[in-house]
């Protein structure tokens, strides 16, 4: 009987262990998988463009391409369920409560994993970077460039992505994803919309000014940021202030508050920088010698128009730089045609050294947007052309305005990581329909800034012998017409916000002072025009008494 009751009770024993074992299996199984139904996993949509097809069963349980389709990267839960179909495995997943399929080979364990592509097409001349964090530049991709995708950055909600690491060549970096397509056919391709490269395509000057070819420029719609805490001024009435007068900034901003200035300009670098730039310490220490105002002054400057409600706009010479040059001679043109020391706009260490002033300006001091002047090559540019003694340090063999062009594009998407925006300045000239000798076309650059300011300055549109000072609004009027015409030309604009003259005319013979009448008449030419950007008044000293002098036309409503 003992024998038998051991077994019994042995039996038993092991009985109740094998219901432990299951029972301790099927809780672990459960917590493993939070109550989800055994087959159910979490997988990530993949695929070669940046979104994903997916499909439907209509009434006859048939599938069926769903009119959404989704996001790559998008995390979907696999319930286990598939559909076999022309030999293609679909697997069901749930979204929002909701059942949908996608094939199996979208599907990919690790978000990392969802990128497919292998190549892709320059669209739009791209400028390669060192790596995806700042401004350094490696090279450059023409449009056309095939690159081979090795890698990219992060994916967007809508399933693109933002930076590629690319190989071209024997070069290896990264490039924002936003210029390049799929195939090389839509790479070189040019933008055609309501004939938009029609119209430009065969625009020249009765001569060969050397400029580059309008043709040659990109023109594809380009999108403009509007920044939640820092909206874009639309309609300025702003005042220009140079870095040698900032110190009575009180006064100005009397002047500011109490007749309507909603913007101020302030110079970063014209020549001289306006405070200790730890950027030009590094990169131009010629230049950061000649600092104006120390940090702390001139950035309560900047505090007090700001805290006054003004936007404020800060100024940098872009390429008519000495310093820079002096520092950096490897990066200014060579020529017999003139002994001026130019950096040139093919040379990419000026085109980080000034995108660079301008991030730490708006991260140090706080500017609402940058403002590049002298964005070109020199005035003696055509000379220079001609003579055939110049070396431009024309590296990437792009023509004047293209180099023009795509410093513009690299300075935006820095600039635009700031949450600011940026403004360039052009001649008046820009107005016709023709590339400038020193690489300016009006259409190329409004169409990618956020803002346009050009310089029809009355005294500067004839020889001495023709007045074109004394009827202001005739002369801003004859200029503003085709200017408002070029805005037409392109699907994105900038907005039009222009410099006007303030200061007595002409500038050998000062027998016309522009009082507030005539400043009011520039501004009432060129809404007349359609330019209702608003205006920037230049006065190369910011003389406190010029602008006492005018300061009843900011008052004026010009709608």
């Amino acid at each position: 009987m003992n024998k038998r009751r051991k077994k019994r009770k042995l039996k038993t024993g092991k009985i109740l262990a094998c219901l432990l074992v299951i029972i301790l299996i099927v809780t672990v199984i459960y917590f493993l998988t939070k109550g989800k139904k055994l087959g159910e996993k979490t997988l990530y949509l993949a695929s070669d463009t940046n979104t994903v097809t997916i499909y439907t069963l209509d009434d006859k349980e048939n599938l069926k391409e769903d009119e959404n389709s989704m996001a790559r990267g998008t995390k979907v839960k696999i319930t286990g369920k598939t559909i076999n179909k022309e030999e293609i495995t679909y697997n069901e997943f749930t979204n929002n409560d909701k059942k949908y399929y996608v094939q199996n080979r979208v599907l990919v364990k690790s978000k990392s994993d969802t990128v497919l592509e292998k190549e892709r097409y320059v669209r739009t001349p791209a400028t390669i970077y060192e790596n995806e964090i700042d401004t350094k530049i490696k090279s450059y991709a023409k449009k056309g460039s095939k690159l081979e995708i090795i890698g990219y950055d992060n994916i967007l909600e809508d399933g693109s992505v933002n930076m590629y690491k690319i190989k071209l060549e024997e070069t290896e970096g990264w490039v924002y994803s936003k210029y390049l397509v799929q195939d090389e056919e839509k790479s070189l391709e040019n933008y055609n919309e309501n004939s938009v490269y029609d119209t430009h395509k065969d625009r020249k000057y009765s001569r060969e000014l050397h400029g580059g070819s309008a043709a040659n420029l990109d023109y594809y719609p380009y999108e403009k940021p509007e920044f939640k805490d820092n909206p874009l001024l639309k309609e300025a009435k702003a005042m220009y202030l140079n870095a040698g007068v900032i110190s009575s900034i009180d006064s100005y901003l009397e002047i500011a508050k109490n007749y309507g200035v909603n913007a101020i300009v302030v110079d970063i670098k014209d020549g001289a920088l306006a405070y200790p730039s730890e950027v030009a310490r590094e990169t131009s220490p010629t230049a950061y010698d000649t600092a104006i105002n120390s940090l702390d002054a001139y950035k309560a400057a900047i505090d007090k128009i700001k805290e006054a409600g003004i936007y404020a706009i800060g100024r940098i010479v872009v390429f008519n730089d000495s310093h820079y040059g002096k520092d950096h001679p490897e990066d200014c043109i060579v020529s017999t045609a003139s002994k001026q020391l130019w950096p040139s706009a093919f040379a990419r260490g000026a085109w980080e050294y000034n995108v660079n002033l301008a991030i730490e300006a708006v991260n140090t001091i706080g500017f609402n947007e940058i403002q590049f002047d002298y964005v070109r090559f020199p005035e003696q540019a055509y000379n220079m052309s001609v003579s055939g003694s110049t070396d431009f340090k024309n590296t990437y063999g792009e023509e004047k305005a293209q180099a023009v062009q795509n410093f513009l594009f690299y300075a935006l998407d820095q600039i635009h990581k700031t949450g600011a925006y940026l403004s360039v300045d052009v001649f008046g000239e820009c107005s016709s329909e023709y590339v400038t000798a020193y690489g300016q076309y009006w259409p190329a650059i409004s169409n990618i800034v956020d803002a346009i300011s050009s310089m029809p300055y009355t005294d500067h549109f004839a020889a001495r012998s023709v007045d074109t000072w004394s009827n202001p609004y005739k002369t801003v009027n004859n200029w503003a017409v085709p200017a408002a015409k070029r805005q037409t030309e392109i699907p994105t604009p900038a907005i039009a916000r222009t410099w006007i003259t303030a200061y007595n005319t002409p500038w050998w013979n000062p027998t016309v002072v522009y009082d507030a009448n005539k400043i009011s008449a520039q501004v009432e030419a060129l809404y007349d025009a359609g330019l209702t950007g608003g205006f920037i008044t230049w006065n190369s000293s910011s003389s406190l008494a010029k602008y006492n002098e005018i300061k009843t036309a900011f008052a004026k409503n010009y709608e």
